[in-house]
């Protein structure tokens, strides 16, 4: 059994002074959101082997905010659900638990597929997906089973 937990970056701001998507930082709700999906995460004892995350200023925030300590992944950043089940597909086979921090609508798409239905994940929410697989190699669409969803707004 693997599990995999797909995170989105919190609430950000609209336009980011640079002009580029890339850099936009999150706003007051993000910077509090962000904390309290963390403390969720402590709270439930969720250990993660790898923490995958977008380099991307908003998801890195996210990822730091949470108290989380990801390795920065470029592919994560505008990735369709395809790109990301590929990223999944070839992660090492010695993890159990694989987190990916990144953005809508590839990890959106991405849960649908697995979960084989459609999934909302709002700013700042979590969803586990539990894979009835021995190796990552095997993850396919309409495979999973929906293990966690956290949303920020439900934990206030």
């Amino acid at each position: 059994m693997k599990s995999l937990t797909l995170f989105r970056h919190a609430k950000t701001e609209r336009e980011s002074a640079t002009g580029r998507d890339f850099d936009r930082r999150l706003d007051d709700r993000g910077r509090g959101d962000a904390p309290r999906i963390g403390e969720e995460i402590r709270k439930l004892d969720l250990d993660y082997d790898l923490t995958l995350a977008s380099p991307a200023a908003r998801a890195a925030e996210t990822a730091t905010l949470a108290g989380l300590t990801p390795r920065y992944d470029q592919r994560i950043y505008e990735a369709s659900a395809d790109d990301l089940l590929a990223i999944v597909q070839r992660a090492d086979e010695q993890l159990g638990r694989l987190m990916m921090v990144g953005h809508n609508p590839g990890l959106e798409r991405l849960a649908s597929k697995l979960l084989g239905h459609d999934v909302e994940m709002p700013t700042g929410s979590l969803v586990e997906i539990e894979l009835p697989i021995d190796r990552w190699s095997e993850a396919e669409w309409g495979s999973g089973r929906l293990a966690l969803f956290l949303k920020p707004k439900l934990l206030a």
